[in-house]
């Protein structure tokens, strides 16, 4: 238990000489933000997911067999808003990935112009949103998380891959001592899990209580933090931004 802590400890506030610097902290807010938004998009969007597309692809199978709640066609363009967020993720890696601040910080400013687009449409169209205010807000959400998860994959810290939680709970539970294994880094693990945790809860609670633009917001504002730490990131000539 007591190691668990301490692998909890170092991830949350990592020391001078971490592999990975001050990535792991910043990862985990974008976790956060991926729980509020998606808690967003499948409460206010018709049950469309804009950052876990396994699911996206499970309920397009849904809508396929006419099962009622979804709607295919905003599920299919969150899929394809995602990729081109991906793809330009992809581009940004090309260009800053040989340094890790000044990559994560250009992805994050996009991000937050791409949520803060978002927001800015929620307070201009009103609730509920359907037609083309529906499918501007999935183009804006599903661009900025697909940028989002391509970003945590080319940053690869272990276990912070920001919008899917899958594999983390598989490792908790394969590489256990109950499994056979040595170190199911439990209180590693753990972190993230209750960061999407967190942010979905708090998403939710605004959106059944009629704040579903407040949840953006909190969303931007994590955003604009992470781009605030982001860029002393940027500046770093410590041996963690190199890409590995």
């Amino acid at each position: 238990m007591r190691q668990h802590l301490i692998d909890a400890g170092r991830l949350i506030v990592p020391g001078p000489g971490h592999t990975h610097g001050p990535l792991p902290p910043m990862l985990l807010a974008l976790t956060v933000v991926t729980g509020l938004v998606d808690a967003f998009s499948y409460l206010e969007l018709g049950h469309v997911l804009v950052a876990n597309m396994t699911g996206n692809v499970v309920f397009a199978g849904f809508a396929a067999a006419a099962a009622p709640g979804f709607v295919w066609w905003a599920l299919l363009l969150a899929v394809a808003t995602f990729l081109i967020g991906a793809l330009t993720g992809g581009r940004l890696h090309s260009r800053l990935g040989v340094h890790r601040g000044r990559h994560l910080y250009g992805a994050a400013v996009t991000e937050l112009v791409l949520i803060t687009a978002a927001w800015i449409t929620t307070l201009m169209v009103g609730q509920p949103y359907h037609g083309w205010s529906l499918a501007v807000l999935i183009a804006f959400l599903g661009a900025g998380l697909g940028l989002q998860n391509a970003t945590a994959r080319a940053l690869a810290v272990p276990d912070l891959t920001t919008t899917v939680l899958t594999l983390t709970l598989t490792g908790i539970a394969a590489d256990s001592v109950a499994a056979g294994g040595t170190n199911s880094k439990l209180g590693r693990r753990l972190i993230p899990i209750g960061a999407m945790f967190a942010g979905a809860a708090i998403g939710s609670a605004l959106v059944v209580h009629g704040h579903g633009p407040a949840t953006l917001a909190v969303a931007v504002f994590l955003l604009a933090t992470i781009v605030v730490f982001g860029r002393f990131a940027a500046r770093s000539t410590r041996s963690w931004t190199a890409k590995s």
